[in-house]
C-alpha cells in the first residue's frame, strides 16, 4: 500500500513536470506563464519579438529580449522553458564544447 502511495506521488510529479515545459517559439501566452519567473510583463516582450522571427537559440533570446541575461534565462530553463527543445544548460555546454574544439585543433597545428 505503501509503494502505490509512493508510486503515485513519483509518477504525479514528472506528469506535472512534462506539463510545464514549454517551448519558447510554440507557447501560448499563458503557457510561458506558467514557467516559474515569467510573468504578463516579460510574456509579452517575448511574444512581440517571436511575431519578428522565431527564436534561433537561448542566445538569441538573451539579445533580443530586453531582461534575460544569462541567469534568467537558466531559471527559465529550470521552470521548463526551451528553446528550439533545447535547455538553456545544454545550450551553454554545446557553446562551450563548440569553444574548445579549435583552441585543441591549434594546439594540434602548431605541434606540425
Amino acid at each position: 500500500m505503501l509503494i502505490r502511495k509512493i508510486l503515485s506521488v513519483v509518477l504525479s510529479l514528472a506528469a506535472a513536470t512534462c506539463l510545464a515545459a514549454a517551448d519558447i517559439n510554440k507557447a501560448s501566452q499563458a503557457e510561458l506563464e506558467a514557467v516559474k519567473g515569467i510573468g504578463p510583463a516579460m510574456s509579452g516582450k517575448i511574444l512581440d519579438e517571436r511575431k519578428k522571427a522565431p527564436f534561433k537559440d537561448w542566445a538569441d533570446v538573451m539579445e533580443r529580449v530586453k531582461g534575460v541575461k544569462q541567469a534568467t534565462a537558466a531559471k527559465f530553463s529550470t521552470g521548463g522553458l526551451t528553446v528550439n527543445g533545447s535547455t538553456f544548460e545544454r545550450a551553454v555546454g554545446a557553446q562551450v564544447a563548440a569553444a574548445t574544439v579549435p583552441a585543441a585543433e591549434l594546439k594540434s597545428e602548431k605541434k606540425k
